[in-house]
């Protein structure tokens, strides 16, 4: 499948001023990351945006953050053309998503000596799940536990503060994120299964259903002719698979 050139209805609603400003969310190290020497944005996410940016005939506008509820919060103010998400129903009421293009896993990460050995045993009263707030798995664990209680922070540091603070039994998130954080830290392991698949997909405002439609055929023309894989591997993705 080749994506069709962009008209001029779709670089208006993609990249009305010339730029295309794309939310980029640092705080998910699988898809994104910063040049250590440079600072640049870096990562998968990034390498798709600018390739869109290119095709559009647009400059690339990197928006950061550091976690994805900011990025959806941005949404309000307009802050961004394009986002690289999570799917997740409650997002997409206001975001018009792509196909997945890479899957990660949702796990659990408690202490060694836990009794815990499956995700069932999780969902426990009196546990208490330490999770980014607004993040997939935030959304997520909050419509499907039942029993155990959900502890939010803004980011990664802040909810291992939790864990050392003994406020929370377990720590939900991204596969890679927790088994860095429990080589890191140690005393730490990971649940053997998860407990979502995490699919994530780029997308743009709902109300720009010329752009929506064109960012779908754009990533289905990106997976078909390699440029995801290639991006993929490019970037050394681990604890993650491409989406189908």
């Amino acid at each position: 499948m080749t994506a069709p050139s962009p008209t001029p209805a779709v670089i208006a609603e993609l990249a009305p001023n010339g730029s295309l400003r794309a939310a980029i969310n640092f705080g998910n190290p699988v898809l994104a990351r910063r040049d250590a020497a440079s600072g640049e944005p870096g990562g998968i996410s990034t390498d798709i945006a600018r390739e869109l940016a290119r095709r559009l005939g647009a400059k690339f506008d990197c928006v950061p953050y550091e976690q994805a509820g900011h990025v959806f919060e941005g949404l309000k103010s307009g802050a961004w053309d394009i986002c690289f998400l999570a799917i997740d129903p409650s997002r997409a009421a206001e975001i018009a998503f792509t196909d997945a293009y890479v899957v990660i896993e949702g796990v659990y990460m408690v202490a060694t000596e836990s009794a815990a050995r499956t995700n069932e045993d999780v969902d426990c009263a009196g546990t208490r799940v330490g999770v980014i707030t607004g993040s997939a798995y935030d959304l997520f664990l909050s419509r499907e536990l039942k029993h155990a209680s959900i502890v939010r922070a803004p980011s990664i540091d802040a909810v291992m503060d939790l864990w050392n603070a003994r406020a929370v039994e377990a720590v939900a998130g991204v596969k890679p994120q927790l088994a860095a954080e429990a080589r890191r830290a140690g005393g730490l392991r990971l649940l053997p299964q998860r407990f979502m698949a995490i699919n994530q997909a780029m997308g743009t405002p709902r109300d720009r259903e010329t752009g929506a439609s064109y960012l779908c055929a754009f990533m289905a023309d990106l997976k078909a002719t390699g440029f995801i894989a290639q991006a993929f591997a490019r970037n050394k993705i681990g604890g993650a698979s491409l989406a189908a």
